[in-house]
């Protein structure tokens, strides 16, 4: 049950303060986020270049995003194991690696669509048989 007092107009702007204070820490003490989302603000451009669709250019620009997504449910994920303790525990490095192997299939996946995309542009097209659609 929510907070009494805390719907409506009032919870959205509360969620939208919280939402920034994260970004927020996020950008101070997070170096992979930081450099995620360097690399998400310079692909962005590419983005809209190769992509030939407003479909493909989502998924290009989609795809980076979630790598941001799964960064930030990863740095959660570590802030909270270490806030109950520095002693090596085989759960808690389970957590951090399991949020951190997310993260490597959030890369994947951006490989997988940004190279898709581009062979789609660039190297299909020498396929195609003259005459012959498709």
């Amino acid at each position: 049950m929510g907070k009494p007092g805390n719907t409506g107009l009032r919870r959205i702007v509360r969620a939208t303060k919280y939402s920034a204070q994260g970004f927020a820490h996020a950008w101070k003490h997070e170096a992979a986020f930081r450099q995620e989302l360097t690399i998400t603000l310079i692909l962005v451009p590419f983005a809209i270049w190769l992509g030939r669709t407003p479909v493909e250019r989502l998924m290009l620009i989609g795809s980076c995003v979630l790598v941001l997504i799964v960064e930030l449910l990863n740095s959660a994920i570590e802030a909270t194991v270490d806030r109950f303790g520095g002693e090596v525990h085989e759960l808690s490095g389970r957590a951090k690696d399991l949020a951190s192997a997310a993260v490597f299939v959030s890369l994947v996946v951006v490989a997988a669509v940004w190279a898709t995309v581009a062979w789609q542009r660039f190297v299909a097209p020498t396929y195609a048989m003259p005459g012959i659609a498709g």
